[in-house]
C-alpha cells in the first residue's frame, strides 16, 4: 500500500510578517505610480510622495482588512500561497467593487447614474476583477515573504 506523503507546512514569524507587510505596502505604491505615469504625471517630486503614500496607505489597509481573515486561516492550518492568493483576490474585489457602486449602492449617487446602474455595475465588476488579480499577486508575494517551509 502507498502512503500518502505529509501534507506540507509553513511557518513564519514576527520579523518575517513585518517584511511582508513592507513588500505589501511597497508593491501597492509602485501599482500607484504607475496610475499617476499613466494619467501624465511627469512631476519626479510628485511620484515619490506617490509612492510614499501608496506604499503606507497600502501597508495599512492590508494590515486593517487581511490581518484578521489571514489569522484565522494560519490557526486553521491554510497557511499556502494559494490560500493567500485567493484571501487578497477576495479582499480586493470587495473593496472596489463597493468603492465603484456607491457602497454597493448604500450611499446616494447622483440622479443621472440612476440610468447608467446596470453599466455602473458590469464596469465596476469587470475593473474589480482586474484589482482582484493585483491584489492576489500582492498577497502572494507577501507569502513568500512571510513564509518558510518546515521540514
Amino acid at each position: 500500500m502507498a502512503t500518502q506523503p505529509a501534507p506540507t507546512r509553513y511557518e513564519t514569524s514576527i520579523d518575517r510578517v513585518g517584511l511582508a507587510i513592507g513588500a505589501g505596502g511597497a508593491m501597492g505604491g509602485a501599482i500607484g505610480v504607475l496610475l499617476m505615469v499613466f494619467a501624465g504625471t511627469r512631476d519626479v517630486g510628485a511620484l515619490l510622495v506617490g509612492l510614499a503614500i501608496g506604499s503606507l496607505m497600502t501597508a495599512l489597509s492590508i494590515t486593517a482588512l487581511a490581518a484578521l481573515p489571514w489569522a484565522l486561516l494560519h490557526a486553521a492550518g491554510r497557511r499556502g500561497p494559494i490560500a493567500a492568493a485567493i484571501l487578497g483576490a477576495a479582499i480586493g474585489f470587495v473593496l472596489f467593487l463597493g468603492g465603484q457602486t456607491y457602497g454597493y449602492g448604500m450611499f446616494a449617487m447622483p440622479e443621472m447614474d440612476a440610468r447608467t446602474l446596470l453599466y455602473r455595475w458590469a464596469s465596476g465588476f469587470l475593473t474589480s476583477l482586474v484589482m482582484a488579480a493585483m491584489a492576489a499577486g500582492i498577497a502572494a508575494v507577501m507569502w513568500r515573504v512571510a513564509y518558510r517551509k518546515v521540514g
